[in-house]
């Protein structure tokens, strides 16, 4: 059974860091896509980065660009989001997701986990 766990969420003050965790579990495939996601209260669910565990380009959100960072550990089956300078617009129920490819550099499909609470203060 395939286990997506997102961890790292919490409340921060406008230029705060955060960092976010998925670790995945029971997934057949060595490599698959991996991404995260987020959605504010009234807003759609919008991709925040997306890669390849396999390797290849990651891709960032212009709202994210130059602020977060991802990053993989293989060997723990984790995805990390390091958040820095973040500003009340990030705050929002963060997904990460999982899938066997990518389409347009994130996952489409395939396992959510059950999301994580991020909330920025001005």
């Amino acid at each position: 059974q395939v286990q997506v766990v997102e961890s790292g969420g919490g409340s921060v003050q406008a230029g705060g860091s955060l960092r976010l965790s998925c670790a995945v579990s029971g997934y057949t495939y060595r490599h698959y896509c991996m991404g995260w996601f987020r959605q504010a209260p009234g807003k759609e669910r919008e991709g925040v980065v997306g890669i390849y565990t396999g390797g290849g380009m990651t891709y960032y959100a212009d709202s994210v660009k130059g602020r977060f960072t991802i990053s993989q550990d293989n060997a723990k089956n984790t995805l990390y989001l390091q958040m820095n300078s973040l500003k009340p617009e990030d705050t929002a129920m963060y997904y990460c997701a999982v899938d066997r490819y990518c389409s347009a550099g994130y996952p489409i499909g395939g396992y959510w986990g059950q999301g994580t609470q991020v909330t920025v203060s001005s």
